[in-house]
């Protein structure tokens, strides 16, 4: 098996980890599980889950309405970060979009409100000992303008617009090598955290159960189906978190149903090589988790 999934990911161009486990019960498919990965955006699961708590234990007023004005939005490609005008809303609509569509603003404003100490204590508690969240994103993408010479993003993003072809090509050489994109020294998590981590939320275990019902609604939402979900076909059923960054990296962690009852929780981490393919990466981490899954349910079966 671990042979099979290795030459999953080889063919597609990346190097992959992966782990995939059954909610309940025993038995696991593993390739570097333990491996420390970058999480891109995979990291949102742990905020909407610490939002989500302190909205269930009334820490937080989950109706409380936030303003973010156009300079207090952290960029990003979807969203609120192409927004012009002035935006309203509630802090448990902010959750929606964070997890649905992935958006950045809305992600930083949720971790300003619970901190990035409590995200890490409750990865503690819950045991997983691989992961840590280093900053929000806004500070994530002006440590990458800094890496690469400049004052911070927004100077990176002002130079990238007028730079030469041989400038932008030493930037997509160096990216692969800036702290955001190292997992030794930014936001990290292993495989075997991130499945922790749903089985957890899928058993009402990570936080109170109205916490954790609305983290699974809103994973069940998101906008992207080309990751784990290429993988299965209606009516099995994948609610899940995709993270992605600048090309290099690709990841998705997600909870795949079957009508039988039976659930499978899955994490894959991709690192691309130069010249890879965005939609051969995707396709790969589908189909290295339906081969993960398929085995599982032979031994269970």
């Amino acid at each position: 098996m671990t042979r099979e999934l290795r030459e999953i990911f080889e063919q597609a161009g990346c190097e992959g980890a992966l782990c995939v486990r059954p909610v309940q019960g025993d038995g696991e498919i593993v390739l570097n599980a333990d491996r420390p990965a970058v999480q891109a955006s995979v990291f949102k699961v742990q905020i909407a889950l610490e939002v989500e708590t302190a909205f269930a234990d009334g820490r937080l007023d989950g109706r409380e309405r936030v303003t973010l004005g156009a300079a207090e939005r952290t960029d990003g490609p979807v969203g609120m970060s192409l927004f012009e005008d002035e935006t309203v809303l509630s802090l448990r609509d902010l959750v929606v979009l964070m997890l649905t569509i992935s958006d950045n603003p809305a992600t930083d404003v949720l971790l300003g409100r619970v901190g990035v100490d409590a995200v890490n204590a409750t990865a503690a508690r819950l045991g997983l000992s691989g992961t840590l969240v280093t900053s929000d994103l806004r500070t994530m993408l002006d440590t990458i303008g800094e890496d690469l010479g400049r004052a911070d993003w927004a100077d990176l993003q002002s130079w990238a617009a007028g730079a030469s072809a041989t400038d932008q090509l030493w930037v997509d050489e160096q990216l692969p090598t800036v702290r955001a994109m190292d997992p030794s020294r930014g936001t990290r998590t292993t495989p075997r955290d991130m499945v922790a981590l749903l089985r957890l939320i899928w058993t009402d275990r990570a936080g109170p159960a109205a916490a954790c019902a609305r983290v699974r609604g809103a994973m069940a939402k998101q906008l992207t189906r080309h990751r784990i979900g290429s993988g299965f076909r209606p009516p099995v059923r994948v609610a899940a978190k995709s993270g992605s960054l600048f090309g290099v990296v690709r990841n998705e962690v997600g909870v795949v149903s079957f009508p039988d009852g039976r659930q499978y929780a899955a994490a894959v981490f991709t690192r691309s090589r130069p010249g890879s393919d965005d939609a051969e990466i995707s396709r790969a981490i589908g189909a290295a988790t339906a081969r993960a899954v398929t085995a599982l349910r032979e031994v269970g079966s």
